[in-house]
């Protein structure tokens, strides 16, 4: 199996991923633009080129696809290649994997989650850098006292909101501002 990245169509718009031997190496929800997505792939992994998806690749596009439309799936069995991230994010994501659709933690939850109480703010960082949005569900990890918190993928709270939303999660069924 090659690496590379592909861009698909999404409820939400175009997704991309970027594969290798080793399991997902990234995951982008949409840009602004079909362009604009491919491009923030072209920046994040420079070394890769568009191509056709893998067969694992392939069965993890069919999942998000149907997570995005609404099916309530967890993509555990999606592998990730983790290799080079710092131990303390590949805990956080670890643990946010586990968070079903339709439920959420805080911050300080998924800290304490991990051995590291105190470390909320730690733990918002890494979920910022998250590489893997949507498999790794940062989008269910909120501020104290259900508050949304901030969120790096490209369209920021208003992406958050609507992923919470379609996955039925309580969070994203109290604002009607944002669809």
């Amino acid at each position: 199996m090659k690496e590379g990245f592909c861009l698909f169509e999404t409820a939400i718009g175009p997704c991309a991923l970027a594969f290798a031997p080793s399991g997902l190496i990234g995951v982008q929800l949409p840009g602004a633009s079909e362009s604009a997505t491919r491009g923030r792939m072209h920046r994040l992994h420079p070394d890769l080129e568009e191509a056709p998806p893998s067969p694992e690749a392939q069965d993890a596009i069919a999942a998000i696809r149907r997570l995005l439309a609404g099916e309530k799936l967890d993509l555990q069995e999606i592998r990730l290649d983790m290799a080079g991230l710092a131990p303390f994010n590949r805990a956080v994501y670890e643990l946010a994997r586990k968070i079903l659709p339709g439920t959420t933690l805080t911050y300080g939850e998924v800290a304490a989650g991990i051995g590291q109480p105190g470390a909320a703010q730690a733990v918002g960082q890494a979920l910022g850098a998250n590489p893997f949005p949507i498999v790794v569900p940062c989008h269910r990890v909120l501020a104290a006292n259900g508050r949304y918190g901030g969120f790096s993928a490209p369209g920021g709270t208003a992406t958050k909101l609507k992923l919470l939303r379609i996955e039925g999660a309580p969070a994203g069924a109290q604002l009607s501002l944002f669809d």
